[in-house]
């Protein structure tokens, strides 16, 4: 199955895959972008104090995906010439495993890195995707989605955490 835009998959990430996605021939890109924009989101080995053996990522997948889907018709909204592709990750993670990884082409930096911004800040607030964190000692459930994909004031605070 060739990769899409848009992913939720078990299988490890590849940036240079998402970065092929952006920008060449399929994309209707080739040529036009000046900049190529990334974020790598690993799982980190240190959190609160303990040490993170791994990440269990769970989500449920039809309304992950529909989230993943809104997120790009935002992206295209506030930046329309940029081309976005997301995925992410579910299942066990060990510590500097890549959880999700973004990748913006654009005609202009600027554009580029406030919409890669921007998708990870949506991805946070309405993505229903739920991580268990498991470290020495124990484990706890940590963060998730809770803003409702529809407020605006929570879009609002998104564009301009990207946009400062």
């Amino acid at each position: 199955m060739p990769p899409t835009l848009l992913s939720l998959t078990r299988d490890a990430l590849d940036l240079g895959s998402l970065v092929r996605l952006v920008t060449g021939p399929d994309a209707g890109t080739a040529g036009r972008y000046g900049a190529v924009v990334t974020f790598w989101g690993t799982v980190r080995a240190e959190n609160l104090g303990r040490r993170v053996i791994a990440l269990e990522y769970e989500a449920y997948e039809p309304l992950a995906l529909r989230a993943f889907s809104l997120i790009e018709g935002e992206v295209a909204a506030h930046w329309p010439q940029v081309t976005l592709a997301l995925h992410h990750r579910i299942g066990r993670l060990d510590a500097g495993e890549a959880s999700v990884a973004i990748a913006v082409a654009s005609p202009h930096r600027a554009d580029a890195f406030q919409a890669c911004r921007y998708a990870i800040e949506r991805v946070k607030q309405i993505a229903p995707i739920w991580k268990r964190e498991i470290f020495e000692g124990g484990e706890a459930w940590i963060e998730g989605a809770t803003a409702d994909p529809a407020d605006p004031a929570a879009r609002q605070a998104a564009y301009e955490r990207a946009c400062r």
